[in-house]
């Protein structure tokens, strides 16, 4: 226990025969439950994971008779955390990538009622946090980020993809995982679900650890960001929907709404408006002035919304 709280340990693993023994080595005493939840592996993690069982009673294996997804598999820890009454559940991947040393900086925030959900942030330890990041991932990371913080709310968090993070039991009953996203990009999509639900979010500043010779991280820059904006673009939609007009009203809406609707009709009858001007037909200096105009109020519209975004999810 930690404080008197009540902690598990969530550990979504596909095919991690090679590092899972390491990754449960490290597990410290202050995890009372540790649930490695197998992905329909296709190797020995199973195996290993009911070996550790035999010597060790906090941990459990879960097993997916079909491969669902790293999100699919984390949702399985969650539900089985608070059904058995864990206060905190804290999730690792199964690669030993992710220090269970600092595991009492994911916990401190929840346990003092200040925070809900915890998630690290390689970015905040510069000096060795970006060390061995390779730079395709440096860029498709900042470009998450960026499409996270407008789609979630979050315009205070960094690092959108690590994986590592805890969240309180609470957090969990409140939030439907029925319709959260269940392959990756998972990590986006949580969060929010999180500030649909009014709850406060924290980075928390850890070291990022790449082993030679082992897997790395399934992001793959320009490409993973590319492949996930759908679905930050409905999570937006919904959250909109969701917060600012289904729970409760907020002026916000209409302005992103009206910012949605003004700035592309301007830059599209800016458009038009170069066309004519390519093929001789010519422009008056009214119309420039009012696609002009719909293009700034469409940009000032937009920025109001994020603004008042940004100080309803403080």
């Amino acid at each position: 226990m930690y404080k008197g709280k009540k902690i598990a340990l969530v550990i979504p693993a596909h095919n991690e025969e090679r590092l899972m023994g390491a990754t449960l080595d490290g597990v410290p005493e202050t995890i009372d439950r540790v649930y490695v939840v197998d992905d329909a592996s296709q190797d020995q993690t199973a195996d290993i994971v009911r070996k550790y069982a035999a010597i060790d009673p906090r941990v459990e294996l879960i097993q997916h008779e079909k491969n669902k997804g790293v999100g699919a598999a984390i949702i399985t820890g969650y539900l089985q955390a608070s059904a058995d009454d864990y206060d905190i559940s804290v999730v690792v991947g199964g690669d030993n990538q992710m220090p269970l040393e600092v595991v009492e900086d994911f916990l401190e925030p929840i346990v003092n009622g200040e925070i809900d959900y915890t998630k690290g942030n390689r970015f905040l330890m510069p000096a060795v946090g970006l060390e061995g990041m390779p730079w395709t991932r440096f860029i498709g990371n900042a470009i998450l980020s960026i499409m996270t913080k407008m789609a979630s709310g979050y315009y205070k968090i960094y690092d959108v993809v690590d994986g590592y993070t805890a969240i309180s039991k609470r957090a969990i009953d409140l939030i439907d995982w029925g319709k959260a996203w269940k392959g990756y990009g998972y990590p986006m999509d949580f969060l929010v679900r999180l500030n649909a639900m009014g709850l406060k979010v924290k980075d928390v500043p850890r070291r990022a650890i790449y082993l030679e010779g082992e897997k790395q991280s399934q992001i793959k820059g320009m490409d993973y960001a590319i492949k996930v904006a759908p679905m930050m673009v409905r999570d937006f939609f919904w959250r909109l929907f969701s917060k600012y007009l289904i729970r409760d009203f907020h002026p916000l809406f209409f302005f992103y709404l009206f910012g949605f609707i003004f700035l592309p009709l301007g830059v599209l009858y800016g458009g038009f408006l170069v066309y004519q001007q390519l093929t001789g037909a010519g422009v008056t200096g009214p119309r420039s002035v009012v696609c002009a105009l719909m293009i700034i109020m469409g940009i000032q519209f937009m920025l109001f919304a994020m603004l008042y975004d940004m100080q309803e999810s403080e």
